[in-house]
């Protein structure tokens, strides 16, 4: 695999959506990589990515899929694959997780090959990137880190969200930071005011802090300024696993495509949108995408 301007690292997963609409569940692929391939693919193919992800063999016609698309992705392999079941109510803010299976975690040893203008590493449980690992790559370029995983505790098969010992030495090493309302309170040892928290984070080091906000839009903290981005209304409210994979996706694409934080954000927040009126990744287009910013900047200034 040749250097990319976007590297994906992460674990594709066994996911299984229950929502009210779907109450016996769906099973389907999932997981930060998978979700972030998917929503590059259908972007246009002006900034290079690549995938370096660790299955089992249940997962491993996902993987000829992707590389049947033209994804340049490269599978590790593992003895079994994250299993996770997220339960949703009414309210797609919220959500319940279990973890029914794990896989085996990434290592320097294997990385080693690896390089990008930006490694984003898709966390999903607490020891799939050891602080060696996101020293190691950022000697080699700028880390984007999900936090995730690393606030997940996994305790009889539930998920518990728990602050983590390594979290300053992970940060300092880490250039764009993604966490949501409810992971912020977690992260900051429950600050509420979420620029406070914001700015805390990025006194640990973090350039770039992207607060996701569900329905409620998300806000960016970066060289001193916030910028609040709004939410774009779906058609329909179908499924939000993947919404915040989605959404670094767009940031990611858009800041690499030279675009300021607040263009990034709302290309982003519009993908998250056509993402969430289906199960599955973002399928749409950037022209569907831009054409709902335009629409939300034109609605403004009536």
């Amino acid at each position: 695999m040749m250097k990319k301007q976007i590297l994906c690292i992460g674990h594709i997963t066994h996911d299984r959506i229950i929502t009210p609409t779907q109450p016996k569940g769906v099973d389907c692929a999932g997981g930060t990589a998978y979700y972030v391939a998917w929503a590059m693919h259908h972007l246009p193919q002006d900034v290079t990515f690549g995938v370096i992800t660790a299955v089992g063999d249940e997962l491993k016609p996902e993987i000829s899929r992707l590389e049947a698309a033209g994804v340049d992705i490269c599978n590790l392999g593992s003895p079994t694959s994250v299993f996770f079941e997220n339960s949703y109510g009414r309210n797609m803010n919220n959500r319940r997780q279990r973890v029914l299976s794990k896989a085996a975690p990434f290592t320097i040893e294997q990385l080693k090959n690896a390089e990008a203008d930006v490694f984003h590493l898709g966390t999903l449980l607490v020891d799939d990137f050891s602080p060696e690992v996101v020293e190691y790559l950022a000697g080699k370029g700028r880390v984007c880190v999900d936090v995730q995983g690393y606030l997940r505790e996994v305790r009889q098969q539930r998920v518990y969200a728990v602050d983590w010992t390594d979290k300053l030495r992970v940060l300092k090493h880490t250039d764009i930071l993604k966490v949501n309302e409810h992971e912020i309170d977690v992260l900051t040892d429950g600050e509420r005011d979420l620029k406070r928290g914001a700015k805390l984070i990025n006194s640990w080091g973090v350039r770039e802090v992207l607060v996701t906000l569900g329905s409620y839009g998300s806000l960016i903290y970066a060289d001193d300024r916030f910028y609040e981005i709004p939410s774009y209304e779906p058609r329909q409210v179908v499924d939000a696993t993947g919404c915040g994979d989605t959404y670094a996706a767009g940031y990611l694409y858009a800041r690499a495509k030279g675009a300021s934080y607040e263009e990034a954000g709302q290309l982003a927040a519009a993908m998250c949108t056509l993402k969430m009126e289906h199960t599955g990744p973002f399928d749409a287009n950037i022209e569907a995408a831009q054409k709902i910013v335009r629409g939300m900047k034109i609605g403004l200034n009536k």
